[in-house]
């Protein structure tokens, strides 16, 4: 208690130097602290993605649609425990600007291939047998302000016309990292609107999802399906779930890379400003570490106390930083919500934050720490008064 007290007084003997090196350190952890944040909602697909399950698209690319027809040639293949398949929609709510992710699913075979959706039993009954409805995400649901037995018109664009739902489903997730943001309604539904107005569109679907009956034979099974369509009208490429998402994320890999980049560039220009700090409170100091010296006092003391400051004013300023993140992070997830629904402070961004607090008060103490060690008594008395 008393080494504490002591650092602190010799911290604060420049009360405004001080703080604003503080404020400096505040600022740059909450910046590092969120834009990892930022990088790790980037990401949340490919973290909650499940090694049990597969993902199969046509080969030439994603827009192209699959025969409803492959589902039973896929559900015999050797490996696979369960089919479904699913549609991206792309219709918006009343306008443009209310985006969410919106999909045309098989309600049974889905659900039972992501059992991290958790829906109250009787909810998941009303939305099987009601063609017409719709199950939601919590978050989204919240954010239109959705109850059970809403009516919920949609605008396709990818499949036009003006669409009706009656919201029969609230989902939560299993974890964290589940996305509650999504919109979920019956394939049925839209394929029988499509032979009355596009036959042609009609009996497709977006893509196949395969759970596996063991994660370990994804290789095996994926090569199987593939060469069961191999020469057909539409041949598919099957992956995991974890490379099917990384697919999206490498189209903007340089944004993550660079928003990577500035964070640690963040905590290099906070390391050089509180050394800055360092070195001129040492300087100031010189006589007074002659006089210590003059009085039996060691080297290694001398170091403590260099040291010492250096870590109270970056462990404070540090720890400002982490308990900003939370609420800074909570309003920013808020704000950005449609473009990255899974927006938590990962425990390792936090371990980072720490990591980094003790790295700057090290680095910063080094040079005025030889500094003050090597100075000579008669040399440093020379400075005093």
């Amino acid at each position: 208690m008393f080494l504490l007290k002591l650092l602190s007084r010799n911290a604060f003997r420049h009360t405004l130097r001080t703080l604003l090196t503080i404020l400096g350190i505040t600022v740059a952890i909450l910046a590092f602290g969120l834009l990892q944040t930022v990088v790790g909602a980037w990401y949340a697909g490919v973290n909650s993605s499940s090694a049990a399950r597969l993902i199969t698209r046509n080969a030439v690319s994603l827009v192209f649609s699959l025969p409803i027809a492959y589902q039973e040639r896929i559900r015999r293949i050797e490996g696979v425990s369960g089919v479904s398949y699913a549609n991206w929609f792309g219709g918006v709510f009343v306008t443009e600007k209310n985006f969410f992710p919106n999909f045309a699913i098989e309600p049974q075979s889905y659900l039972a291939l992501y059992p991290e959706l958790l829906l109250n039993p009787d909810e998941k009954r009303a939305f099987i047998l009601d063609r017409k409805g719709c199950l939601v995400g919590k978050k989204l649901a919240e954010r239109f302000g959705w109850k059970i037995g809403d009516a919920v018109p949609l605008k396709g664009t990818i499949f036009p016309g003006n669409w009706e739902f009656v919201v029969r489903g609230i989902y939560t997730g299993a974890e964290k990292s589940t996305d509650e943001s999504q919109f979920f309604f019956h394939w049925a539904y839209l394929n029988e609107t499509l032979k009355k107005t596009i036959p042609r569109r009609a009996d497709q679907t977006g893509i196949y999802l395969i759970g596996l009956k063991n994660p370990q034979s994804a290789a095996e099974v994926s090569l199987a399906v593939d060469s069961t369509f191999k020469n057909s009208l539409a041949e598919t490429l099957t992956e995991t779930e974890k490379a099917f998402q990384l697919s999206f994320i490498s189209m903007t890999e340089a944004i993550v890379v660079a928003i990577q980049i500035v964070s640690f560039v963040v905590i290099i220009i906070i390391m050089i400003v509180v050394a800055n700090t360092m070195a001129m409170t040492a300087r100031e100091r010189i006589g007074e570490y002659a006089i210590f010296k003059a009085m039996g006092f060691h080297g290694y003391h001398i170091a403590g106390m260099v040291f010492g400051e250096s870590l109270f004013i970056a462990l404070t300023g540090g720890c400002i930083g982490i308990l900003l993140t939370f609420p800074v992070s909570r309003k920013f997830g808020e704000v950005m919500g449609n473009f990255l629904p899974v927006f938590q402070v990962d425990n390792l961004t936090l371990y980072l934050d720490v990591l980094f607090c003790l790295l700057v008060g090290i680095v910063a103490a080094l040079f005025p720490t030889w500094r003050a060690v090597r100075i000579k008594i008669a040399d440093g008395l020379r400075r005093v008064g």
